[in-house]
């Protein structure tokens, strides 16, 4: 029986020694380290032979660098986006410009020529090439105007920049060990790292830790192998220094009334226009506008008007604009050439006339016109700068339609920015305000998020609309304070004051067509002084000279000397 007995328990036995050993081993198997490799190209996502990863402080971007001839290249788009997006590409001329506040450097894309002020340099490089239909840029040259550093690496090609220089936490590596992929024995390993190495610590986890080699590896390492962790303060690159963007600031609030001049004769009319009005310190006359796409513009300017104006005490800021429907605004400003031109000829006639200041008033601009219409606008400041004339850009209420108008930038290198605070409902559709309290206010608030107060004028019509809805049909007519007034006061309109829009508001019926009128009187133009007032703009504008009461003036100097 006994003998019988041997081989089962044999047998079970090494049921049992294979049970124990399969175990075991699933335990080995799932606490030992994976020493599969992660493929780094696939980790960077690099497809190309020429291709970079871009490591942007700690993060990898999905845009990617090129290396070509040793040069390493970003592409437009990414140094717009990351970098500096003062650059600007010229298609007309082939030209990558950037303008800084006193000069105008240009580059023909696929040179290495460099020109400032008339003054040509040559860099090692070409600066700016075109891949495709891509245009990618020299990060040398980027460099040269924007605080960055960068370091590349190699297998796989990988480039890490930065342009912040926060604290940052560090840490040694105390045992040889992996970086791997994500956190856990069982991930890819990325790259080896030794002991004594350095490491970046990202996020710190319960028992791993984000981190970054010192070339550029993102991923994760067992906490037991960090020591001696510690903060680093980065020292900041300071190579290109910030920019000073002066500006021509007055002492006091700007009160500027836009005198519509269709003719020359027209100019005579300014002691008229002027003589009812108290406080004004600012008249813009609608005198120049563009005539074509090639630089030119019109002028109706008068030294007869300038010095009348100035006899009173009044800077005269010539207002520009780009309502000629036979010109293309984006055509009119698409080259350096046309752009050098056109701001020549505006310095040439200020001078001649010792006009005080120019007023862009470039409206329904396309979107695709912007990048044009924002370097116009710089390499004008240039000149305006150099010659101490003011110059002021003309702004709708900002809203998604006009967010192209780049407000920010214009802040920046403009001396005034102007709300036109209007025409919140016109022409054919739905009756309403043209510049209701919430709308006036919710323009300065969101202009004033990109623009500085000092720099803010906010500009309040001097007329309203008379709107006439009959059956489904609603049309509209734009009418002086008085006419607006009299007309309702013509058919016995009862007045009364709307809360909402902060208006005097009436109605009439004119047989089977209701009449409504949201009036603009002195009461509404206090209510948005107001409101100017709390948000400490530089001043106030007012469209436009003759549509406006008498009593209006009062206000507004009030609002002037507070």
């Amino acid at each position: 029986m006994k003998k019988r007995m041997i081989p089962v328990l044999v047998a079970i036995t090494l049921i049992l020694i294979l049970a124990v050993a399969g175990v075991g081993m699933k335990v080995i198997e799932k606490y030992s380290y994976s020493k599969e490799r992660a493929d780094l190209t696939q980790y960077f996502k690099l497809s190309g032979d020429n291709e970079v990863a871009i490591l942007l402080q700690d993060e990898i971007l999905e845009e990617k660098a090129l290396l070509l001839n040793g040069t390493y290249y970003l592409d437009y788009t990414t140094v717009k986006t990351y970098f500096n997006d003062r650059f600007y590409v010229d298609t007309v001329e082939n030209l990558l410009i950037y303008t800084t506040p006193t000069d105008i450097i240009s580059a023909p894309i696929e040179g290495t020529a460099v020109s400032t002020s008339g003054v040509s340099s040559e860099e090692n490089y070409v600066i700016a090439t075109y891949q495709g239909e891509t245009l990618y840029v020299a990060i040398d040259y980027v460099k040269k105007y924007t605080n960055l550093s960068y370091e590349a690496f190699t297998e796989p090609s990988r480039v890490q920049i930065y342009t912040e220089w926060n604290n940052r936490k560090l840490a040694e590596v105390s045992k040889k060990t992996a970086i791997r992929y994500q956190g856990g024995v069982k991930s890819d390993i990325l790259e080896d790292v030794e002991e004594g190495d350095q490491l970046i610590v990202l996020e710190s986890l319960d028992k791993w830790s984000k981190v970054k080699s010192k070339d550029g590896i993102i991923g994760y390492i067992e906490n037991k192998r960090l020591t001696n962790e510690r903060e680093e303060i980065q020292t900041p690159v300071t190579e290109v220094p910030e920019p000073e963007y002066t500006s021509v600031k007055r002492d006091h609030k700007i009160n500027l009334a836009w005198h519509q001049v269709m003719n020359v004769t027209a100019n005579s009319s300014i002691t008229t226009a002027l003589a009812q009005t108290k406080g004004i310190n600012t008249i813009s006359p609608t005198w120049f506008s563009l005539s074509d796409n090639e630089g030119n513009f019109t002028s109706l300017a008068s030294a007869d008007y300038v010095n009348i104006a100035h006899s009173m005490g009044i800077e005269v800021w010539a207002l520009v604009d780009n309502f000629n429907e036979n010109v293309d605004t984006k055509e009119a400003l698409s080259s350096a050439t046309k752009r050098a031109k056109l701001i020549q000829g505006l310095m040439n006639t200020v001078q001649q006339y010792q006009i005080d200041g120019i007023n862009v008033d470039f409206e329904k601009l396309k979107t695709d016109a912007s990048e044009n219409f924002i370097e116009f606008i710089r390499e004008l400041s240039v000149s305006c700068r150099a010659n101490g004339i003011v110059l002021s850009i003309d702004n709708y209420v900002p809203k998604e339609y006009s967010s192209h108008y780049n407000r920010k930038e214009q802040g920046i290198v403009a001396d005034y920015v102007i709300i036109m605070g209007y025409d919140e409902h016109y022409g054919g559709g739905d009756a309403g305000s043209v510049a209701s309290i919430n709308f006036v206010e919710e323009g300065i608030v969101n202009t004033l998020a990109e623009v500085p107060s000092d720099k803010v004028i906010n500009a309040i019509p001097f007329y309203t609309r008379v709107w006439t809805t009959k059956g489904a049909e609603v049309t509209s007519t734009s009418v002086g304070m008085g006419v607006a007034e009299n007309l309702l006061a013509q058919h016995g309109a009862e007045i009364t004051w709307n809360e909402e829009t902060c208006q005097n508001y009436g109605e009439y019926q004119d047989g089977d067509a209701l009449v409504q009128v949201w009036l603009e009187d002195a009461e509404s133009i206090q209510v948005k002084l107001n409101i100017m007032g709390k948000y400490d703009l530089g001043g106030v504008a007012e469209w436009k000279l003759g549509l406006e009461t008498p009593n209006v003036w009062d206000n507004i100097l009030a609002y002037t000397q507070s």
